[in-house]
């Protein structure tokens, strides 16, 4: 199915950041890139919208899926600060990449710092892009790309899973299901018998009378004459 441009315009972006100012801007320059935008102050409510939480007694570096908590609305970017008390926007982008369910949602990162080594840390973790704040829109022109290929990617393998369902409902329906026999099946058995036994039973007839003295000495008036 073809994205038109009407459907650009459905791209839901999660920003997360703890500032305000940040926040109130990034909103602005999302929703005037036709985005639709929800915001966060913290990496925790952004895992807790996204459906994932933080398991408080076991490892927290571990988290899982709550199904009751899943968010309702498709999130097609990830766009977090990745300096925030808590968890880090480095550290959010660790549990998106280690979730299964949402590993494919393109993370985006901002930073006030340009620190060489923490832009790279986050691009070998998967990061598509890092933004140096104040960000601005000609930044935003980078998402969509991203997203676009994200969707596309989620779409063909809708498609390829749609069409995998009826080869494997058909290949279930070949297999013959085999029942134990409760009788047994007499019509099953060879009878050889029939067609063995006749020829058997013409031989020994002709033997038989291939021996009788009725044939080895022959009768005139009922008186047997010796050859």
């Amino acid at each position: 199915m073809a994205i038109t441009g009407d459907s650009l315009s459905q791209f839901h972006v999660l920003a997360v950041d703890d500032s305000l100012i940040d926040r109130k801007l990034i909103e602005r320059l999302l929703k005037t890139s036709s985005y639709q935008v929800t915001t966060v102050d913290s990496g925790s409510k952004a895992l807790k919208f996204l459906g994932l939480q933080e398991d408080e007694q076991s490892n927290p570096d571990t988290p899982f899926v709550s199904p009751n908590n899943h968010q309702e609305v498709e999130v097609n970017l990830i766009i977090t600060d990745y300096c925030m008390p808590g968890m880090t926007g480095y550290d959010l982008l660790k549990k998106v990449k280690e979730s299964s369910s949402l590993r494919n949602i393109p993370v985006v990162i901002m930073s006030s710092e340009n620190v060489p080594s923490r832009i790279t840390r986050c691009l070998e973790e998967g990061a598509e892009e890092f933004f140096l704040k104040p960000v601005r829109l000609s930044d935003l022109n980078r998402l969509k790309p991203h997203m676009m290929k994200t969707k596309i990617k989620n779409q063909k393998q809708e498609e390829q899973e749609e069409l995998e369902m009826p080869t494997i409902q058909s290949e279930e329906q070949k297999q013959p299901v085999q029942q134990p026999s409760s009788q047994p099946q007499p019509e099953s058995q060879p009878q050889p018998s029939a067609l063995l036994l006749q020829p058997n039973n013409n031989k020994r007839k002709a033997m038989e009378e291939g021996l009788s003295p009725d044939r080895t000495r022959p009768r005139y008036n009922g008186i047997p004459t010796m050859v």
